[in-house]
């Protein structure tokens, strides 16, 4: 019996340090320890044992994850753990305009990557013909994803 309590305070203790430790590691090892001490249930106290003891692991499962999920998010601490806000960044700049054959200069050396002034303001561009200098004239010929596709004016 008490190989079977010890595990089942192992369990419930990786379950409580999953909660700060995210990863999945400890979680693992919760329900390994909460499985085999179900198994050693089974094996020294037979199906009934083994179902009882199935029954409170499932039920201390349930207790840490609204624990989790409805009490600590509450709690000072867990207003600093928890998101509460949904991010309003994006991954790809908004373009106003179409870029492609606009004009502009060079304002980094572009190897074959670096930055653009085309109106007065700053882009991350490629260059497809490779090496430019700083200041040399450009010519927008594609817009990618993240960045403006540009070739020496000519």
């Amino acid at each position: 019996m008490t190989k079977i309590a010890v595990l089942f305070v192992l369990g419930v203790v990786f379950l409580g340090m999953e909660m700060f430790l995210p990863g999945g590691i400890l979680g693992l090892f919760a329900a390994l320890a909460l499985l085999g001490g179900c198994v050693l249930a089974c094996v020294n106290y037979g199906m009934g044992g083994g179902l009882v003891a199935v029954i409170a692991a499932l039920l201390l499962v349930g207790v840490m994850l609204y624990f989790e999920f409805a009490i600590v998010p509450k709690t000072p601490m867990g207003k600093r753990l928890f998101l509460n806000t949904a991010s309003a960044g994006r991954s790809a700049p908004m373009r106003e305009k179409d870029f492609v054959g606009s004009a502009g200069e060079t304002a980094t050396d572009l190897a074959p990557t670096g930055y653009v002034l085309i109106e007065g303001h700053r882009h991350e561009a490629f260059s497809r013909t490779g090496f430019l200098k700083a200041g040399e004239p450009v010519t927008v010929i594609a817009v990618d994803t993240f960045r403006l596709i540009v070739i020496p004016k000519s």
